[in-house]
């Protein structure tokens, strides 16, 4: 069994700054784009079903990257559990518009377990619940399928943090890049992540927006 975990393609918000949580931006030029360059890199494979988020800039990926990878036809359904952590109130916003969310984000990025999250959103733990819970549930299929799962850079993190070598360092060293591909061999309901990060198009395109902080 295989699934392939993908982050959405590039938004506005994300050239802007802006926390996206669960707003539903749409991908901008340049992110459909990239997803377009990421499903003619996965030509090749099939998918026998693919599960995004509801929200559009992941299932808009999924659905480009499934049509340029010639599986038009994979039937695509919808996980609310797959959805971006909760920013609450400051969704939509730019970090650093107040002292409370300028300390608090210091904690996402540099201390994220400990995240206690924005006023009206998750933590990191609670996003980290309910992704493993979908990732744990879809393995448990053993059914020998592909999967496509497109998701976001939060809860993206969190779902493969059960994986990672060192489940400590949340981030592993970056936000994940815009349309990065994971891709986990799953038998028996035991799970490993075969290849991190993946992406199809040139690394010198790749962006990481919170380097500065």
């Amino acid at each position: 069994m295989r699934i392939y975990v993908v982050r959405h393609g590039e938004t506005r918000s994300n050239v802007e700054g802006r926390l996206q949580g669960q707003s539903n931006d749409e991908l901008n030029e340049n992110g459909v784009r990239l997803a377009a360059v990421t499903g003619q890199g996965m030509r090749g494979i099939h998918f026998d079903e693919c599960i995004t988020s509801p929200l559009i800039r992941a299932a808009d990926t999924a659905k480009i990257i499934l049509r340029e990878s010639g599986n038009g036809d994979t039937p695509v359904l919808f996980d609310d559990r797959l959805k971006e952590i909760s920013f609450g109130i400051y969704e939509g916003r730019k970090i650093g518009v107040d002292e409370a969310q300028t300390e608090a984000m210091k904690s996402f990025l540099h201390d994220p377990m400990n995240f206690r999250g924005l006023e009206g959103g998750e933590t990191i733990l609670q996003v980290c619940s309910r992704t493993q819970e979908f990732l744990k549930e879809l393995a448990a299929r053993d059914d020998g399928k592909t999967y496509l799962i497109a998701t976001h850079g939060c809860a993206l993190r969190c779902m493969l943090n059960m994986l990672y070598d060192d489940p400590s360092d949340f981030w592993q060293g970056r936000v994940p890049y815009n349309c990065s591909v994971n891709r986990i061999e799953a038998e028996a309901g035991v799970m490993k992540l075969a290849e991190a990060d993946k992406v199809y198009y040139d690394l010198a395109e790749t962006v990481d927006r919170y380097a500065r902080f």
